[in-house]
């Protein structure tokens, strides 16, 4: 069985492992983000940083909140540079939501690195 977008998130996740094999775990999220990018962008990729996202409520924009990457307009990615928590999951599919995307990749550059998809599912 194929993977939503496949052909898009097998070079996100290469660049991915990329990036952890020449910095390593231990700098800030930003630093991952900016080499992230980086490496998306040699491959070819249209990468957005710190997306701005509107949250609407009763039709009503209530806040936004910026996502790290948007990979050609159809794949969010998180950036986590800690330990896998639920939190991260939980935030990743609600940004999944409201932007009306239907795929995320979650990103940890930890001691150990860990890709995690996030597919929201529509009813």
């Amino acid at each position: 069985m194929a993977l939503i977008d496949e052909d898009l998130t097998k070079p996100v996740i290469m660049a991915f492992y990329a990036v952890f094999n020449t910095l390593g775990p231990g700098f800030p999220e930003n630093v991952y983000v900016g080499a992230l990018e980086h490496e998306c962008r040699k491959r070819g990729l249209h990468v957005g940083r710190e997306v701005p996202i509107a949250v609407t409520y009763d039709g009503v924009i209530v806040g936004t909140f910026r996502v790290d990457l948007l990979i050609e307009r159809r794949v969010v990615l998180e950036i986590k540079a800690c330990a896998r928590h639920q939190a991260h999951y939980n935030q990743l599919l609600s940004y999944s939501r409201v932007s009306n995307l239907q795929l995320g990749l979650l990103l940890y550059f930890d001691h150990k690195p860990d890709v995690r998809r996030v597919i929201r599912r529509t009813v």
